[in-house]
């Protein structure tokens, strides 16, 4: 059974999000002229570069599948405004490798929940070179272009455990997609300690929280150990479903405060030229 507090939340904040979309003609429902329209259009962007060893792949799949059909999450997705999302799975490594797992499909029921578990859980696992999350946000905002769907909200969902290093930058990537009304959150893993060789660093979640993140209600969950995969990846489905925010947050739900000073957005693509150029 789901808490009583977080059914609570999660009335309260459909009842808001409700309010607000009432009382301001600005917010109309993005996508394609006459298709189908849901509460909320999801890309979740995943990595599948070789800095994720398969261990990490393994948990990062599962946490998703396990969160999909989770309870609480369907809960959230019952409360929205009509009752239904549109997700699709997208996994990316370098800049010309973004490659859809699952395509769009609408969760409105456990049954269908369901079945996009099970199409994810049926699909091999793999592992690609390099890692340009700019390419993934770029591939990630064209997706929803070809969903044939309407919603008053597009998120993308960027998980990854290293900074950008390949293909464009990563600020200009995220405006171009925030200038579309696009909101793009964080799951950065940090499971590893730093290290140089894989183009690890010690921050990602500042990284992620001042580089890769934006839109309203934007936050990051980073994840910090195995245990956490699954109910990181549950928190953030249901905020993202129930479109909070970091002002309001779920309980149990980590967010990163903004620094003292940012973060080299660059710092990717320093340390793969420093590395080759040390050979």
């Amino acid at each position: 059974m789901v808490h009583a507090s977080i059914r609570t939340l999660i009335r309260a904040l459909a009842l808001a999000f409700a309010a607000m979309l009432a009382g301001t003609g600005s917010l109309a429902p993005q996508g394609r002229p006459g298709g189908d329209e849901v509460d909320l259009q999801l890309v979740l962007a995943v990595d599948i570069s070789y800095s994720m060893d398969p261990e990490e792949q393994r948990l990062q799949r599962e946490g998703y599948i396990q969160a999909i059909v989770a309870p609480e999450v369907m809960d959230a997705i019952r409360r929205g405004l009509l009752g239904k999302i549109a997700v699709t799975y997208l996994e990316w490594a370098g800049a010309h490798d973004q490659q859809v797992v699952v395509g769009w499909r609408i969760i409105d029921s456990p049954a269908s929940a369901e079945a996009f578990a099970a199409e994810l859980q049926s699909k091999p696992i793999r592992r690609a070179f390099r890692t340009s999350i700019s390419g993934a946000i770029t591939a990630g905002a064209a997706l929803f272009e070809t969903s044939n769907l309407r919603s008053h909200r597009r998120v993308i969902d960027v998980s990854g455990d290293g900074a950008n290093n390949n293909g464009d930058l990563v600020e200009p990537a995220r405006d171009a997609a925030l200038a579309r009304g696009i909101t793009i959150n964080g799951l950065p893993i940090m499971l590893k300690r730093p290290d140089a060789r894989t183009m690890d660093i010690d921050n990602l979640d500042a990284y992620y929280h001042d580089c890769v993140i934006g839109g309203p209600g934007a936050f990051v969950i980073p994840i910090k150990a195995p245990e956490e995969f699954s109910p990181a990846t549950r928190r953030k489905l249901i905020l993202e479903v129930a479109a909070p925010g970091p002002s309001i947050p779920l309980p149990g739900a980590t967010f990163v405060p903004a620094q003292s000073e940012r973060v080299d957005c660059l710092i990717g693509e320093r340390m793969w030229r420093e590395r080759w150029d040390r050979n």
